[in-house]
């Protein structure tokens, strides 16, 4: 029970440090979404640590969170099935998906490679989730109200590729440099904690 109230606190204490790492943009593509200071970074901390079970469940309640924040950008949506699909890919599955990096927590190996391959799994999926609710909803919506000139130039599934991968793959990158620098971080302060 100890350990269990010991790893919800510390969840607790990452998913709201990604909330707040995630309203400091580095750059905000025009039609939503953003490359972060890290944002996914705590929350890949959680599943690396303790697995797929918290790292899924940390990272349905920052998808929650994220879904508060960005409630506006859904307001444009005109139908309700737009909105229903762009509130599960947009939010709830691409960022609940982070916690997917722990299936990689006990595999076998350097757990340098197996951060680094759960960061890649958990972006892709979070790629894919935005990539899907781009082409099924934002590319009819951004066509309609001509909000840019690339919807024009391109059919739906690689309009969205490139909208998203805009921001998408500078945040991937930035995450593969910094996720197993804080984790050897963090675990080279806790030995020297244990060793004093």
């Amino acid at each position: 029970m100890k350990k269990e109230t010991r790893i919800l606190t510390e969840s607790a204490i990452l998913v709201a440090l990604a909330t707040v790492l995630s309203v400091i943009p580095i750059y905000s593509a025009p039609l939503g979404g953003s490359v972060t200071l890290f944002s996914m970074v705590p929350i890949l901390l959680i599943a690396f640590r303790h697995g797929i079970k918290w790292g899924c469940a940390g990272a349905f309640v920052y998808s929650i969170l994220q879904l508060l924040l960005g409630i506006g950008t859904v307001s444009c949506i005109p139908t309700v099935g737009g909105l229903m699909v762009s509130l599960l890919f947009d939010y709830i599955l691409a960022f609940t998906a982070l916690g997917l990096a722990g299936l990689f927590n006990r595999m076998k190996g350097n757990r340098y490679i197996s951060i680094i391959l759960g960061t890649l799994t958990a972006c892709a999926m979070r790629f894919a989730c935005h990539v899907i609710s781009g082409a099924a909803v934002w590319y009819s919506i951004t066509k309609e109200n001509q909000w840019n000139d690339l919807v024009n130039r391109f059919g739906m599934w690689t309009y969205s590729l490139i909208y998203n991968a805009q921001y998408m793959v500078p945040e991937t990158i930035i995450t593969l440099i910094a996720a197993p620098v804080i984790f050897y971080i963090l675990k080279t302060v806790s030995e020297k904690r244990k060793a004093a």
